[in-house]
């Protein structure tokens, strides 16, 4: 028996103006190849799930996808000015090409999103293109969530030691007193006896029942002098449900200054907490901190010439019992040796996504953490690769 299916052009008036829509009300296909490109709204009432070509998203009007199912496209290109919004999920099982535009939807509607599949990744996330509202993943162990509000990029990251059956994640630059987006409250006066101040500027809400470390950016924005002096102060915080207070998340490592930098949290399981932000948590220091306050940031020229070739950091020769992890921008892990004597030139030694690893990591600002073992401090620090 044949398949009857329909695709249907619809023209309706609103508010004086003519608007279009492709309407899918039966079985709908984008086969090897193939490219369907979108100019106009989406209605997808029926089966839009087997594709394997690319749909592309395009022109300067806003475009909408709505309907009573949820199509799944293989790869998705975005070059649209105004943006995607969506009313119902869209699922991406390959490559989300993000170039121009944001992809909206509702903050206060985690049951409407960006869904990336268990092989999907995303490339072109910037400022002007990536989600305002949720995004999620599915069976995963590692993934960045490329998020933010309608004017910055504000990922979050997440590194469980086995697969994460599904998580959602969100971005919300509001006052967690009194977000405008949600309904929820969580009062920044409410935290645990040992915690300092927490952040009025931002929180995230992160989703999902496997145990995972969450890692977390700021910029000059999120200004985080208002709540700490050092950006060893720093911790991550979570607001407990069941508490109903802000606790600290732990930290396994901070790094960068107080204008801009990224955190890792302690195992946590997300559900725990109805929103994520930074808190303030002084450190102790000792007498060596107190004339060693940094190790300094560094530069280095790995060409062969002899003149900081490696990263040389002088002050782990009083603690030969040391771990140096360099990390780059998104917090994502690059270098990581124990007992380091000057050995990173500019190569990644971890299991990453590093593309091209023979030929060296990219140019660019990255972070370092120098963890002196012997005398139980930890340092971080920036270094500039230039090739």
């Amino acid at each position: 028996m044949n398949r009857v299916f329909v695709i249907v052009m619809l023209s309706f008036a609103a508010l004086g103006q003519a608007q279009t829509a492709l309407y899918n009300s039966g079985n709908l296909r984008i086969h090897e190849g193939g490219l369907l490109g979108f100019h106009t709204d989406l209605i997808n009432d029926g089966v839009f799930d087997q594709n394997v070509g690319l749909a592309g998203f395009y022109g300067e009007n806003i475009i909408s996808v709505s309907g009573a199912f949820s199509p799944q496209f293989f790869d998705v290109e975005l070059l649209q000015e105004n943006g995607l919004a969506l009313s119902t999920s869209i699922s991406v099982a390959n490559n989300m090409n993000f170039i121009v535009g944001n992809i909206f939807n509702a903050l206060d509607d985690p049951g409407t999103r960006l869904n990336f599949l268990e092989n999907a990744f995303y490339i072109g996330q910037s400022d002007v293109a990536k989600v305002v509202g949720f995004a999620s993943v599915v069976n995963r162990q590692n993934f960045i969530f490329p998020i933010g509000d309608t004017s910055t990029l504000r990922t979050l990251g997440i590194n469980a030691s086995s697969n994460v059956s599904a998580a959602n994640c969100a971005y919300f630059f509001e006052n967690p007193n009194a977000p405008t987006s949600l309904s929820e409250r969580f009062n920044t006066a409410s935290r645990e006896r040992d915690l300092g101040e927490v952040s009025e500027r931002e929180f995230w809400v992160l989703t999902g029942n496997t145990p995972t470390t969450v890692t977390a950016t700021w910029n000059a924005r999120s200004t985080l002098v208002d709540i700490a002096l050092e950006v060893e102060d720093i911790t991550l915080v979570g607001f407990n449900i069941a508490l109903q207070r802000w606790v600290s998340l732990g930290t396994q490592a901070v790094v960068g200054d107080l204008s801009e930098g990224f955190i890792t949290s302690e195992v946590i399981v997300p559900d725990t907490y109805a929103a994520i932000t930074f808190g303030a948590n002084p450190l102790p220091l000792d007498s060596f901190a107190v004339n060693n306050p940094t190790l300094g940031n560094y530069f280095l020229t790995p060409d062969g010439d002899g003149i900081n070739d490696f990263l040389v950091i002088d002050e782990l020769d009083e603690s030969p019992n040391n771990t140096v992890v360099v990390f780059n921008r998104s917090g994502q892990k690059v270098f990581e040796r124990e007992n380091y004597v000057n050995e990173f030139n500019g190569f990644s030694n971890t299991n990453n996504f590093v593309v091209n690893r023979e030929a060296g990591l990219p140019e660019g600002v990255y972070f370092y953490i120098a963890t002196l073992k012997d005398l139980q401090l930890e340092y971080q620090g920036f270094l500039y690769l230039n090739r």
